[in-house]
């Protein structure tokens, strides 16, 4: 009696190894996917770029998703990129993630035991089978890094923090208080300038007494 192919066994050959699987024909769309969580769980976001069959970027989409695990944001931008893919005509796909866990799992060599990322490992897999060709391989974090740069952005427009800056950029000097020496004349009980201020209204000052010795 011939027993039935488990479902880990038939996304095993749904998604097979990039050495036995067919190569996505020269017209494949791009894609490049990261999802990042600050806390994990904490606030997460994913990041998403899309190149056309030249090279040229065709989207650019990022989006915070609430309080989340890093993983489960890793999904939510496969599922956001096959999402724009299928909503554009778009039948030959090629995405690239730095996330080991997400392509493994969508290969079929990785069994997806939590109860969080089910589902959307489902949903995933049920899209990407629309496609007439498609194939997702892992990349290292460097080239990841514009996905990566968009869901940064997502987190930080989120939560108010100021833009991160690029590596290469030259850092700000901090400028330096404002300081300097000013006379002044005691006249019934106040301290009146005779040096002119150029403060703006309301701005607040540390007065140090020292007597002037007069001529």
């Amino acid at each position: 009696m011939t027993s039935k192919p488990s479902s880990a066994n038939r996304g095993a050959r749904l998604f097979a190894d990039a050495s036995a699987e067919s190569h996505a024909p020269a017209a494949a769309y791009r894609a490049n996917i990261d999802g990042g969580s600050r806390g994990n769980p904490g606030p997460a976001s994913y990041g998403v770029v899309i190149r056309d069959p030249r090279g040229e970027v065709v989207a650019k989409l990022k989006k915070y998703i609430g309080r989340m695990t890093n993983n489960v944001a890793e999904y939510y931008g496969l599922i956001a990129a096959l999402d724009y893919a299928q909503s554009h005509g778009i039948r030959a796909l090629r995405v690239e993630s730095d996330s080991e866990l997400l392509v493994r799992q969508m290969r079929g060599q990785y069994k997806v035991k939590s109860a969080e990322l089910r589902p959307l490992f489902e949903r995933a897999r049920k899209m990407a089978q629309s496609f007439a060709s498609f194939k997702i391989e892992h990349v290292y974090r460097e080239q990841n890094a514009e996905a990566d740069t968009l869901a940064n952005e997502a987190l930080d427009e989120t939560s108010g923090a100021p833009p991160r800056m690029k590596p290469d950029a030259p850092a700000t000097k901090p400028q330096p208080p404002l300081s300097r020496k000013v006379r002044a004349r005691v006249r019934n009980g106040a301290l009146v300038p005779i040096d002119p201020l150029d403060l703006p209204e309301g701005s607040e000052v540390e007065i140090l007494l020292r007597p002037l010795a007069k001529n």
